[in-house]
């Protein structure tokens, strides 16, 4: 029985993922008290209701202090259980609010917008650890539901690996467990037949691979995160993000995140996501 639980900071499309969910067959519940989650779980238990996803939101529970205790009593049940934690960059939360002309749960008088989104991070910042932890920063509502379908189609009891390119002039993900500079590497970006390109088309990656400084940094990214895989597996995790940003997150880093996926999928689940390219 697979239960995912969708948490994290408002506006960061907690309705999108559990619109997803749902058209992935979960069935959905919203805004339910964790006081409440036995009760509904022994009841969908006994109708065979196998696959729900519930979402937790502050107007409901302003803390989530009780998340602990309630993943581990679903557990108990024989559930299978996932949270998922959405975050986003705060200049992006202020933009969303803006144009969907939002109140933030935590606005007051005395509290700006900005403020009441930091307000709300910090109530929040204990449960983030519960989970896994996804930055939704420069996602739209498709490109989000898309990657919650490739989210839900692992198998949970076995670790993840998610490979990420990103450009640093954007920042850094918010999500990232590791993170690798590959700003080092010969750009393709001064190529003028490869600067509309990116990472996936074959003129570029014969380029790349003709590089011998991007062969060694393949090796030592490929070796290190080998290395340690099983010692983050010891420590209970489920997921672990591999984050590899270049410059622009168009060429190179998008590059090494595919081929280190490619290789680490004979042994290991493996998800891609090349932010900059949505």
């Amino acid at each position: 029985m697979d239960l995912l639980l969708i948490g994290g900071v408002s506006g960061s499309g907690k309705s999108s993922a559990l619109a997803a969910l749902e058209d992935s067959g979960y069935y959905v519940v919203s805004n339910l008290p964790l006081t409440q989650l036995t009760g509904l779980l022994a009841h969908l238990k006994g109708v065979g209701q196998d696959r729900v996803a519930i979402g937790l939101d502050v107007k409901t529970e302003p803390v989530l202090t009780g998340l602990a205790a309630a993943i581990e009593s679903a557990r108990a049940q024989g559930w299978q259980v996932r949270f998922l934690y959405l975050d986003a960059k705060t200049d992006t939360l202020v933009k969303r609010f803006s144009e969907t002309r939002r109140r933030h749960p935590f606005s007051s008088e005395d509290r700006t917008l900005t403020e009441a989104i930091e307000f709300e991070r910090e109530r929040l910042a204990d449960v983030r650890s519960l989970g896994y932890s996804f930055d939704t920063s420069d996602l739209g509502a498709v490109a989000l539901r898309a990657w919650i379908k490739d989210f839900v189609s692992v198998d949970a009891s076995e670790l993840t690996l998610l490979f990420q390119s990103f450009g640093f002039k954007h920042g850094v993900p918010l999500d990232s467990d590791l993170v690798f500079d590959v700003r080092c590497l010969p750009n393709p970006h001064y190529e003028p037949a490869l600067a509309p390109l990116n990472g996936k088309d074959r003129e570029v990656i014969a380029y790349l691979e003709a590089q011998p400084e991007v062969q060694r940094m393949y090796g030592d990214i490929y070796h290190f995160v080998a290395s340690w895989l099983p010692d983050y597996a010891r420590d209970n995790r489920n997921y672990l993000t591999v984050s590899i940003g270049c410059t622009g997150g168009q060429h190179r880093s998008v590059y090494l995140a595919e081929r280190l996926a490619r290789t680490f999928a004979r042994r290991y689940q493996v998800l891609t996501r090349h932010r900059e390219l949505h």
